[in-house]
């Protein structure tokens, strides 16, 4: 408390040279006020931890928050934000911690709905970390209106829609936006990939073809190392389906060119029908049951269901 009662003192003494200084101490005393408040009664039945996530909650609406800054909307969005990585810091953060982060997050971007970087890491967080999709895509979705030339808001809603909710129409939809834009200042232009993947999720909404390219460019822009590892766990996970289903189409040619059932594998490749096994990603093998010409992995029984070869977007719209 000592420290913040001499951050301000030592502000309004510097008003006296520097006129522009005073208005901008009366908006951090509103937040630095706010917190001191709060912060006798929070050492004493938190933890610093739970006093950071109490300061979050207790954050006013930004509709509120913002005509007391007089101006200084930009820093208090800042000073809010800085709260909130600290949040994201620490060590172990409960699933319902993340509403709270939500808060802090729309209160940021309502100060300053450019805060593009907000928006973008903000929105990953809740998805990838949080498993909390419908939070991810309210934060992303408030940055499209005041940021219409971003394509990385649409590009990370596409994504949600895609891998989290099922919904590949949507996704192409998002990515279309994304390939339409021309990119923010801190962005650049979208890269090259971008409308190609928007056309193959038109098309091809289910292969896990696309998938994989979907994955890989979200990987390409990704540096943070926990989301690059699951990004890589579901790069390899998508991969496996792909093996399956090349594996299956192989089958069903032989047995129309042959007119027979394979017994093995192998007779895919000795035939000439497939060039050669697809290594198994886990280090398991695949698995052919010559009576029902179904094809498994040693390593995994169940399929991915959004990946099933026979449910094409173009006939059968979404995701089951």
């Amino acid at each position: 408390m000592s420290s913040q009662i001499y951050l301000v003192s030592n502000a309004v003494t510097a008003s006296r040279q520097h006129p522009w200084f005073l208005p901008l101490c009366c908006g951090l005393g509103v937040l630095l006020g706010g917190s001191m408040f709060f912060q006798q009664e929070l050492e004493q039945r938190s933890s610093g931890r739970m006093a950071k996530l109490e300061q979050l909650r207790l954050l006013p609406r930004g509709e509120v928050l913002k005509p007391t800054l007089l101006g200084y909307h930009h820093l208090g969005a800042d000073i809010i934000w800085l709260r909130a990585i600290q949040v994201l810091g620490d060590k172990v953060v409960r699933e319902q911690d993340y509403q709270w982060l939500y808060h802090a997050l729309d209160v940021v971007t309502t100060l300053d709905p450019q805060y593009l970087y907000v928006y973008d890491v903000g929105g990953t967080v809740l998805a990838e970390l949080a498993g909390r999709y419908d939070l991810s895509n309210q934060i992303l979705e408030k940055g499209l209106m005041p940021n219409p030339q971003s394509w990385r808001l649409p590009f990370l809603l596409g994504f949600n829609h895609f891998f989290h909710l099922g919904q590949p129409r949507q996704a192409a939809d998002y990515m279309a936006r994304a390939a339409g834009a021309r990119g923010m200042l801190h962005e650049g232009p979208p890269p090259p990939y971008i409308p190609r993947l928007a056309s193959r999720l038109y098309a091809q909404g289910k292969s896990p073809e696309v998938a994989i390219e979907f994955l890989g460019a979200m990987l390409a822009q990704t540096t943070e190392p926990v989301l690059r590892n699951q990004l890589q766990r579901r790069i390899r996970r998508v991969g496996l389906e792909r093996d399956l289903q090349i594996i299956e189409r192989a089958v069903q040619q032989y047995e129309e060119t042959m007119q027979r059932k394979p017994v093995t594998l192998n007779d895919l490749v000795s035939s000439g029908v497939l060039k050669m096994i697809p290594e198994e990603p886990y280090g398991g093998s695949y698995v052919f049951d010559p009576k029902t010409c179904e094809v498994s992995s040693s390593t995994h029984n169940e399929r991915m269901r959004a990946y099933r070869a026979s449910d094409s977007m173009a006939r059968k719209g979404d995701v089951e």
